[in-house]
């Protein structure tokens, strides 16, 4: 299947770096075919001018500064998410990527009063996110988990009606341990090599 991941941290030696790499080797060891976006590697701008946000519901028009994003979104049938959970949900970057990437027209259909709105991107039918979290399970499942929920809910709205998601986070981060750690890498690997059967 063709693998779209994309990778969300401003430092080459965080732990984030370390899932990065175990993701992209799981899923060429699986055969799947992989594509990366490195958001800050890149140097993707993640703040919308105000011209984008006025041709922002224009068909066309909208897609143009981040034609090259989309093109891969509509190229994916697996769409993987890695970054550091901060402050309970996604970092600016990331964030600002969705905000200027995910435009109506090209990933979703606009709602009226006679219909809701329509998923575009029907051609992703797997969702999964790794994640690393300062708080506890305990804290995040309390404050909500916002950054999970605009992934889950809301991106996975815009796929494929029976698109399935998969979720890992490696809560208290803070206080991690190497052993801790090791045991999320393994089961980031796991859950990679496995995505097709997981997630079907």
């Amino acid at each position: 299947m063709r693998a779209l991941v994309v990778y969300c941290h401003p430092c080459e030696e965080s732990f984030n770096r370390a899932v990065l790499d175990t993701v992209l080797g799981a899923l060429g060891e699986s055969g799947h075919e992989v594509r990366l976006i490195d958001l800050y590697e890149s140097g993707f701008d993640p703040v919308m001018s105000p011209a984008e946000r006025r041709g922002y519901h224009t068909p066309h028009e909208n897609e143009a500064p981040v034609a090259d994003h989309l093109a891969l979104l509509k190229w994916a049938e697996i769409l993987v998410f890695v970054y550091p959970t901060w402050w309970f949900g996604l970092p600016a970057m990331l964030k600002g990527w969705c905000d200027r990437v995910f435009v109506p027209h090209a990933t979703f259909e606009m709602p009226d009063e006679s219909s809701p709105m329509g998923p575009k991107l029907t051609n992703i039918r797997k969702i999964a996110v790794f994640t690393t979290c300062g708080a506890s399970w305990w804290m995040s499942k309390f404050v909500g988990e916002p950054g999970r929920r605009t992934i889950l809910r809301g991106i996975r709205w815009l796929c494929h009606p029976k698109c399935k998601t998969c979720y890992a986070a490696h809560y208290k981060m803070d206080t991690s341990t190497p052993d801790s750690r090791a045991r999320y890498l393994n089961r980031v690997y796991q859950l990679c090599r496995l995505m097709t059967c997981k997630l079907n």
